[in-house]
């Protein structure tokens, strides 16, 4: 395509913009057997909706499947899928046609690796509190001890909108994946729905709840929360005192928790008491000996 123009520019010239693709590559370093190997097509000059046809293809004869589709906003991304039982060493590449404007292309040639599998994901524990340090471990086949892969950590959401909360790189060693993670809840408790905000709508409380991830090369393992649950437990700090500032001893408490439980105990001679493994949320808190004590 025409790129610098030597006319003048006091007078109408007619030039002719050529469509063109400007490049056809995968996404990946690298394609595994039983997995997806993204890619990406971007073009210059070429029409919404334009049709675009995709092939999958590998040096050893494999076929990676095909797509027909149309291209938006000159650029179009996908996956092909790569054989179960492609050749470990065999170079895959892309084929890509746009046929009403009779332009093609070939992608850069990747090569195959074996199918990887992780497995045996799941946290050291089943709770963690604030500053506690957890422990993710999975078994990795597939891939050399050294290469770099990504553990995403999300909070669980029961109609699937998973929200990220940190991203670690880290390496393979010895066929295995081990990572700490110091856990802390940044937000404020008292916006997580207790249960009876929720019962109004058919639901229960549920308090936050983590899962990890394993991606690599854009491969994720464990979508489907194969790690399990980390459960987030609180505490609650109680403190009683007089107008005077001092603090009233023995005193008896009942807790109203976010789940709908409750607890009950006394304040210690110094008018403190600590409740632990408390489920995060809003808390009431009554002195039922004290007239008008309910505090939230």
């Amino acid at each position: 395509m025409q790129t610098k123009f030597n006319k003048s520019t006091d007078a109408q010239h007619k030039i002719t913009l050529e469509s063109s693709i400007i490049s056809s590559t995968w996404k990946v370093a690298k394609a595994y057997g039983g997995s997806d190997a993204e890619f990406e097509v971007k073009t210059s000059l070429v029409g919404e909706g334009a049709k675009i046809k995709i092939k999958g293809k590998s040096e050893g004869g494999k076929s990676l499947g095909k797509i027909s589709d149309v291209i938006y906003c000159n650029q179009f991304s996908g996956k092909l899928t790569v054989p179960d039982n492609i050749k470990i060493g065999d170079m895959v590449y892309f084929e890509v046609e746009l046929p009403q404007l009779s332009l093609k292309d070939e992608s850069n040639h990747i090569p195959a690796g074996p199918p990887i599998e992780v497995t045996n994901m799941k946290w050291d524990v089943k709770e963690a509190r604030r500053g506690d340090i957890v422990k993710m471990t999975a078994d990795i086949a597939g891939v050399n001890d050294g290469s770099e892969i990504k553990v995403i950590i999300l909070e669980y959401d029961q109609d699937g909108s998973h929200d990220k909360i940190v991203e670690i790189p880290t390496q393979v060693k010895n066929k295995k994946l081990e990572l700490f993670w110091k856990y802390e809840y940044h937000e404020d408790t008292d916006e997580i729905p207790t249960h009876d905000e929720l019962q109004k709508y058919g639901k229960s409380y549920n308090p936050p709840e983590y899962f990890f991830v394993v991606d690599i090369d854009s491969i994720q393992f464990g979508k489907n929360q194969e790690s399990g649950l980390l459960e987030f437990k609180d505490f609650v700090d109680i403190e009683l005192k007089s107008e005077s500032g001092k603090g009233i001893p023995n005193e008896k408490y009942i807790l109203y928790l976010a789940d709908g439980s409750q607890r009950q105990g006394n304040l210690d001679n110094g008018g403190h008491a600590r409740e632990k493994n408390v489920p995060p949320g809003e808390i009431r808190i009554e002195f039922p000996d004290i007239k008008d004590s309910v505090i939230n």
